[in-house]
């Protein structure tokens, strides 16, 4: 760790990537495809996860599910709270085990709560809750399904390689591990799998961007403009991508059979506490989760890296964290490192265009944080597409009402799967992002 630390010191904005797991060719995204399957010693786990994807388990909320169906996924329950704790020594020997044994027990702590029926309590059974919070702990980060378990740690080579530093492509993987198998929610994580790969060539321009600024001479203005240019028309390509997934995913099935899996929490309508049993116990030392947000796009660092670079600022208004602020606590910790790292550029961009007092550079800049302002206005359709629009045909056909009634953007109160309300949080992200521009030079 502390070599680690000294080499955060030295000039060059992004140091090598074992620092901050970050890879030049698919930056956040795990270079290789992730380990599909723990070793021998945790075959349980894998065991009993594979048997709930099979027996098609269904959400205890289901409209309309059958005494079959309650049946099979009590029956699962059962298994899981009759196994024994399994030991998570020899995991923290490699980050790469810590990593697929979180991804799978937080899908089989998802598939536990989710299958409940509403009205019954959660409480996780010792099986699953005491290595969950051993492995959040020694991961730091929370024990629950995250963006890194469904995205940037979850996927294969469609077609395998032909040689051994191939590297993951948007046309050549797909998901290893799914709720449902249904081509609607691998779509759903490989559209954000997609994003991240493209962004990979703006993390580059962001390193030398900020190299620039640290020499600020004309050359210096003149190159970062182009870098700014080029910039902006990848995050347009982002917003194309972004707008893709609904070539391959369909909206009402992606409402109605996915998304309710990724609940966290602080996300589910009824506010049922999630209770982890062990976690108070004196010889385990586990911390107790204080909140616990599903998977949400707000988990990317490379959405994050764009805002910090960009200087779109999201302070909350009140004492408690920003959405965004808390939602980098989901992210794997040596991202949280690079973000911070950027944070830390003793010459930020948004600054330095500022006082540079060039018109060519002002408008470059602009350029590319509207290019981010109109990726977030996609972002909002998508919402209005895949979660709001269903939501309200689903309370519209319980109340026997027009669908059509009421407008399109009205949020009703539904949540993002981070918890928040979801259209005030688009909408507040959106304008703070366009208010960024730079109307004016300072004098």
């Amino acid at each position: 760790m502390a070599d680690a630390l000294e080499q955060l010191k030295t000039p060059n904005p992004f140091p090598v990537a074992h620092v901050f797991d970050v890879d030049q060719r698919t930056g956040f995204m795990a270079p290789q495809p992730p380990l599909a399957r723990l070793p021998e010693k945790w075959e349980t786990w894998e065991a009993v996860l594979d048997t709930a994807v099979a027996a098609k388990l269904q959400l205890g909320d289901k409209v309309g599910l059958t005494e079959a169906e309650a049946a099979a996924s009590k029956q699962w329950r059962d298994r899981v709270r009759k196994l024994a704790v399994v030991p998570t020594s020899g995991l923290g020997d490699s980050p790469v085990f810590l990593r697929r044994a979180h991804l799978v027990l937080a899908f089989i702590l998802h598939f536990y709560v989710q299958t409940l029926p509403p009205t019954e309590e959660v409480t996780i059974p010792r099986s699953i809750s005491i290595p969950i919070l051993q492995i959040a702990k020694e991961l730091d980060i929370p024990p629950v399904l995250t963006f890194s378990d469904t995205v940037l740690y979850n996927w294969d080579f469609r077609t395998p390689p032909t040689s051994e530093g191939d590297i993951p492509t948007a046309s050549n993987i797909h998901t290893q591990t799914m709720f449902t198998r249904l081509i609607d929610e691998e779509e759903f994580y490989l559209c954000s799998a997609r994003i991240e790969l493209r962004g990979v060539e703006i993390l580059e321009l962001m390193r030398l961007t900020m190299d620039e600024t640290f020499v600020g001479d004309v050359i210096a203005v003149r190159r970062i403009k182009d870098y700014l240019h080029t910039i902006a028309g990848i995050i347009a390509e982002l917003k194309t991508i972004l707008l893709s997934v609904k070539e391959h995913c369909n909206p009402d099935i992606y409402y109605n059979q996915v998304r309710p899996w990724l609940r966290g929490e602080d996300s589910s309508e009824n506010k049922r506490k999630w209770i982890f049993e062990g976690a108070d116990e004196e010889d385990f030392h586990l911390n107790i989760p204080m909140e616990l947000s599903g998977p949400s796009a707000g988990q990317s660092a490379m959405i994050h890296a764009l805002d910090i670079f960009l200087g779109v600022e999201h302070r909350s208004t009140s004492d408690q964290p920003s959405f965004m602020s808390r939602m980098q606590l989901y992210m794997p910790r040596n991202h949280r490192l690079f973000l911070d790292h950027i944070k830390a550029n003793p010459r930020p961009l948004r600054a330095f265009v500022m006082e540079a007092h060039d018109t060519g550079l002002l408008e470059a800049y602009n350029n590319a944080v509207l290019a981010l302002k109109e990726f977030r206005d996609a972002h909002m359709i998508i919402a209005a597409l895949y979660i709001l629009g269903p939501a309200r045909r689903a309370k519209a056909a319980a109340l026997g009402r027009d669908v059509s009634v009421g407008n399109a953007m009205e949020s009703d109160g539904v949540k993002g799967t981070g918890g928040t309300d979801l259209v005030k949080f688009l909408k507040d992200i959106r304008n703070r992002t366009g208010n960024t521009t730079v109307v004016v030079f300072t004098h």
